[in-house]
């Protein structure tokens, strides 16, 4: 029996990578300086135009208050698909510190690193091969967002 393959990415931030459906990538782009969104928390960098869109940028390690500060001098953005249904917000952008790197993920492939969800933005930490990843709760964080930037998408349940 073969086993499922998902494509998927692992995106560098500071001291630790993220592991992402390669589907939920829209594109990378170079690091611009965001427009800050006033009174966001410091995890919500601000917002960048992207293809008429006004994209927030999120800083992962801060949000899920791992890192204090994130470094900007060589990172990227990776432009990811929110997965929540706000009209307002279609795309969500996460500093990068560096280039993706495409894997393919299968269950022999992919470990569980057990008790490691430490934030509510977070599914928990896993291994790809012989690198370890944090899996990010896409639709959460796209609440968080939501919440800090418009006021919207309240938090009930969370």
């Amino acid at each position: 029996m073969s086993q499922t393959e998902i494509r998927s990415v692992l995106v560098p931030i500071t001291d630790a990578e993220l592991l992402l459906p390669n589907a939920s990538i829209a594109e990378i782009v170079g690091y611009s300086r965001p427009e800050p969104i006033e009174q966001a928390p410091a995890w919500l960098l601000g917002n960048i135009l992207w293809h008429g869109w006004q994209v927030p940028v999120v800083s992962f390690g801060m949000l899920i208050e791992q890192e204090a500060s994130e470094d900007r001098e060589g990172a990227r953005i990776c432009i990811t698909k929110a997965l929540t249904s706000n009209e307002r917000m279609p795309y969500i952008g996460i500093l990068a510190q560096g280039f993706p790197r495409l894997v393919t993920v299968t269950e022999s492939s992919l470990s569980e690193v057990p008790d490691s969800s430490i934030h509510m933005a977070t599914a928990g930490k896993a291994i790809i091969g012989d690198r370890e990843a944090w899996i990010p709760e896409l639709d959460r964080v796209g609440q968080l967002v939501a919440h800090a930037a418009f006021g919207t998408l309240p938090l009930a349940g969370v």
